[in-house]
Parts: structure tokens; sequence; C-alpha cells
């Protein structure tokens, strides 16, 4: 056993006695000046959605999927995101290597004899998203020229480095970019599917199990789930919801594990992994609104009369509606806490973990010593991120759930009233049953 953690040690350390080299020459650009690396962009490149999926490892290289947009005219296109870019492999002059870049192009489309060009926007409206570019009159292609050429004199640039505003330029021409309805499969969009094929595969493995072994306790996996789906059931929405826990028990247990399986999944980084789905406020925003809906519509005629006309001294309700417009304004506060708990600490642990691995090639600028030290804390660091994150992606659906649950059996209450009422009947029942 001690050698094993001999070899095991010399082989980290080999890695990062290597690595500051290595790292170091992939800094320097083709006139040996240090490259400059844009930390943003890189951070939200990986957090953010996108056209295709990541090859593990090579970026450079992407799974392709369907663009489905639907053009300024009304017509729909459907074509692959591998036509959004093209490869372009350039040599580095101090190195030798090849370094491989993707660059968007357009992807013209014909249609009833009209043609389309889209293309990936560099705006900052619409950035990285697809636009069909929409071309111009004569009169305002050369004002827009007129325009570039004193924006390249002022600003001192090549004109082929000059942005006009509100515009863009493909092959030497201007367009106006016109966003289209994109109901693309997104890297975001198919990791949902996977999710929820995933999910479905679990459920119905304790399901078949107890299909076929009868009331036996399962083992392996199919006891894990059970494990954790009593601790759930049993210790969340039993106990918070008592004799309604069966009614609202399918979609909490769904919520918790559907949440589970994304934050775990965005926690591996290749494929089906990789899509940072509950860092993304629009899908945790999808989430909050299902317990909004099911905590609202299913809520009782109590808790809808404590909204509109609670219980508290009449001034404060009449003539100025003050306690029903807090209380409506909490009606929406409670999702919104749902949705921005849950998008802001898986975001921010992504992103903490990614900002560490990138201080290994920042601090390449400062030599070979400084990139070896930065190495081996920046990726002891991660490893302890990571770790961390497994630990807060289930704590995070667990919360999720929990506060779900809560917020549904505050509007399961039947108030003092009712109980008043039940406990009468069954009171005058009684003497009935024994007569």
């Amino acid at each position: 056993m001690t050698s094993k953690f001999k070899h095991i040690f010399l082989l980290i350390l080999a890695v990062f006695l290597f690595a500051p080299a290595t790292l170091h020459a992939s800094a320097e650009k083709g006139d040996g000046e240090k490259e400059t690396m844009d930390v943003k962009e890189i951070i939200f490149e990986h957090l953010g959605d996108g056209y295709g999926w990541e090859v593990p490892f090579a970026h450079q290289y992407r799974i392709p999927l369907p663009v489905i947009v639907r053009a300024e005219d009304g017509s729909w296109h459907c074509f692959s995101s591998a036509r959004l870019r093209e490869l372009v492999v350039t040599k580095n002059e101090v190195t030798g290597k090849e370094e491989h870049h993707l660059h968007p192009v357009p992807v013209v489309l014909e249609d009833g004899g009209k043609k389309y060009t889209f293309i990936l926007s560099k705006s900052e409206a619409n950035k990285n998203k697809v636009v069909e570019l929409m071309p111009l009159a004569a009169d305002v292609q050369d004002k827009v020229v007129l325009q570039a050429d004193s924006l390249a004199v002022a600003e001192n640039k090549p004109l082929s480095e000059v942005n006009v505003p509100g515009y863009i330029k493909v092959d030497g021409q201007y367009y106006t970019e016109y966003k289209p309805w994109d109901f693309s499969f997104t890297k975001n969009v198919l990791a949902l599917f996977i999710t929820a094929i995933l999910v479905t595969l679990m459920m119905m493995s304790v399901v078949r199990w107890y299909k076929r072994n009868n009331l036996k306790a399962p083992r392996k996996g199919s006891g894990f789930l059970e494990l954790i789906v009593e601790f759930v059931y049993n210790g969340v929405i039993k106990s918070t919801l008592g004799k309604k826990a069966p009614k609202f028990a399918p979609y909490l247990l769904t919520a918790f594990f559907f949440i589970l399986t994304m934050n775990l999944l965005g926690l591996i980084v290749i494929f089906p992994g990789g899509a940072n789905l509950t860092g993304n406020i629009a899908v945790t925003l999808v989430l909050a609104l299902l317990t909004f809906f099911m905590t609202n519509i299913k809520g009782t005629k109590h808790y809808w009369k404590e909204i509109l006309w609670p219980d508290v001294p009449i001034w404060l309700k009449c003539p100025l509606p003050i306690m029903q417009f807090i209380e409506v304004f909490g009606i929406f506060t409670k999702p919104a806490a749902l949705c921005v708990r849950l998008f802001a600490n898986m975001m921010g642990g992504h992103m903490i973990v990614i900002t560490l691995v990138l201080l290994i090639f920042i601090f390449g600028a400062f030599g070979a010593a400084a990139v070896g030290g930065v190495t081996v804390v920046s990726t002891i660091f991660s490893i302890f991120m990571l770790a961390l994150d497994v630990l807060v992606s289930f704590i995070q659906a667990y919360v999720f759930t929990m506060l779900s649950t809560i917020f549904i059996g505050l509007a399961q209450e039947d108030g003092h009233h009712e109980e008043k009422k039940h406990h009468a009947s069954v009171g005058a029942d009684v003497p009935e049953a024994h007569a």
C-alpha cells in the first residue's frame, strides 16, 4: 500500500514539474509576444449555452445539433450547427505547432427562389446567437462604408477591425441583423432531455425491482435510490404536508431528483455532462414557476382569504389595501427566492472552479516558478471545490424541495374555523355512535 502511494505521489509531482513549461509555451503568440487571455469570455463560454456540444479535451471540435429558426418573413429553416463555424488551422512560428480555432461563417439557404443568410452574432445584444443577415440598400451601404472609414481613421485601426454600431460586416458587405424565433436544440436543451431520461430510468429501475421481487427490499443502486426517496419523503414531504403528502409527493420527488441529476451532470467534464443547467437562470425560473403554479392553483380557500382579506385590524386592509399588497407581493417573492438561490449557488460553484484553473494560465506571464506554485495550489483547491460541489448539488436539490414543500404546505392550511367545525362534528357523532 505504501509503495502505491509513493508511485501516485511521484506521478503527481512529475505532472506539476512538467506542466509549467508546457503552459508557458502555449501562452505565446507567433511574434514572441505574450497572448492576453480574455478570462471573462472563457468563463462565460464554458458556463453558457451553445449550438454544439464541445468534444472533451478538444473544444475546437463540437458535436453538431439541429438549428431551427423562423426567418423575418415567417419561413422556417433547419440546418446543422456544424455549418455555423469553420475550423481554421494556423501554425505558431515559435513552437511550430498547429493551432485550431473556430470562426463563425454565414450559412446561406435557398427556399422558394429566395436566399436566407444566418450567422452567429458578435453584437452585445445577440452575442453568440443565430441572427439573420438583412441586406442594405445601395445608398445605405455607401453611408455605412463612409462611417467605417471615418471610424478607422479616428481609432487608428485597420478597416477590417472596425465595427460600425448597429451593423455587421461579412465578406466586405454590411448588413443589419434580425433576431429570429429560435427553437434550436442547443446544448442545454439536449441536456434537459438527457436528464429527464436518466431520472426516468432510475425511477423505473426501482419500480421493476418491486414488480419482480414483490415487497423484498431492493439492493445496490435501486436500494440507494429507495433510501434517498424515503429520506426526502419521510423527512421533508410527509412531516410537512401530513395526510396531503401523497397528493404532492410525485411533483416534489421529481423536482428533487431532476435538480440533483442536473447538478451532478454539470460537474462531469465529458459528454453527456458539462452542461451548466442549474447555472442557467431560465431553467431555475421554470422550476420555480412550477412550484408557484402548484402552490397557488392548489391553494385552499383559507389561503386565498388570508391573502385577500387577512385577519388584521381593519385599518391595515381598508381603505388602503396595505396588507393585501404585502401578501400578493409575497406570492411572487417566494418563487423568485427559489429561482435565484439555486441559480446563484450552482453558478458560483462552477465559476470558482473555472477561475482556479485559469489562474494557472494567468500566472504564466510570471515565469515557470510562479506557474509551478500556482498549478499545485489551483489543482488542490479545484479538487476540493469539485468535491464540495458534489455535496452542494445534493444540498441545493434538498433545499429547493424543502422550500417548495413549505410553500405548498402554507397554501394547504384549512384555518382555525374549519378545524373547530371538524372537531365539533366529531364530538357530535360520538354520542350517536354510543346510542
